[in-house]
């Protein structure tokens, strides 16, 4: 990723420094010391425990990182005056039939029920995303696998719908909901 930032940036002619600080929202010290010494308007929270089995076997570490960290996190940044902050959610998080589910959909709640104090400067809002085309996690590759050595697909229910985003779309619904927020909501694509 810095490499191509990096390209991206030189293509551009642009005279900008980036700093690229690899830490953990569980590492409270290191938040703060981010945040005294970097110049920050905007967070985009994309952090989280994602694989679904295996947080079934672990909801206790599920629970400690796509909640309470979370939650943690953004009262941090509402301590620190950062201007607006989203958290990255999952469809998953409607009606939770799992342990990840149900943890992203306690992030929200915790970031909704955050953003309500209006003593604090902070616009603080969710997006979420379905499956986006070769993220990390995709279920695509799964399904490929499985067609190429001639496996049936896997699926939950016959019923499923997945709807599938690229990483295109999923970039540009964070980017407009940042224009378009006024805070406590959450958003989705269309």
């Amino acid at each position: 990723i810095r490499n191509e930032i990096s390209d991206y940036v030189s293509s551009l002619n642009l005279n900008i420094n980036i700093s690229y600080l690899l830490g953990s929202i569980c590492d409270e010290s290191f938040i703060k010391n981010t945040f005294n010494s970097q110049k920050i308007d905007i967070v985009f929270h994309a952090a989280a425990y994602k694989h679904v089995p295996l947080l079934e076997f672990n909801p206790f570490a599920a629970i400690q990182n796509n909640f309470l960290s979370t939650y943690n996190f953004i009262k941090l940044i509402q301590k620190f005056n950062i201007e607006y902050f989203c958290l990255i959610s999952s469809d998953k998080a409607v009606r939770p039939t799992n342990i990840m589910g149900a943890t992203k959909r306690l992030a929200e709640l915790g970031a909704i029920n955050l953003s309500k104090n209006k003593l604090k400067k902070t616009k603080i809002n969710c997006v979420r995303f379905g499956n986006v085309i070769n993220s990390s996690g995709s279920v695509l590759p799964l399904f490929n696998n499985q067609i190429k050595n001639n496996l049936p697909i896997t699926l939950t229910d016959k019923r499923m719908i997945r709807y599938f985003m690229t990483i295109e779309e999923a970039a540009n619904l964070v980017l407009s909901v940042y224009r378009i927020s006024k805070g406590g909501e959450i958003f989705l694509l269309d």
